[in-house]
């Protein structure tokens, strides 16, 4: 596997057809690296979540990846009003999600819990106001 790959995917706000290209981009790329499919799955969720939040909360942003020797490092940023209360927002359940993302099956709760559960480590960044970067981890091995 090559030392470091970047790839940055941008993501259009409030665009629900778009929602999902970057992780089945990213899954295609893991697997033409040979990464084992258990790690791929852990990474195609992350990124699949990680999407829809900055879609859904987030008014649009980027995600940038990072795949390293040894690691896959995916950054969220976003232009969204930022998250008030992010260990209320870690609970399973819990959504600020609106109606029309809900109407379409999304807003369940499960964003950040997934990511955090499909991720060997994840950190949050917000300022009210300003937006979120959310970074994840995931071991290659």
């Amino acid at each position: 596997m090559a030392e470091q790959l970047v790839l940055r995917y941008p993501i259009d706000g409030e665009n629900f057809t778009t929602a999902g290209q970057a992780s089945s981009n990213l899954k295609k790329v893991l697997k033409q690296l040979g990464v084992a499919p258990e790690i791929i799955r852990k990474a195609a969720i992350s990124m699949y979540e990680g999407e829809i939040n900055t879609v859904i909360h987030g008014k649009g942003g980027e995600a940038e990846v990072t795949i390293f020797s040894d690691e896959l490092r995916i950054v969220f940023r976003d232009h969204g009003p930022g998250i008030p209360d992010i260990e209320k927002a870690m609970q399973a359940g819990f959504s600020t999600a609106t109606d029309e993302a809900r109407e379409l099956g999304f807003g369940a709760g499960m964003g950040l819990p997934n990511m955090k559960k499909y991720s060997d480590e994840l950190s949050i960044e917000s300022t009210v106001g300003q937006g979120t970067t959310v970074t994840l981890i995931i071991q290659l091995r």
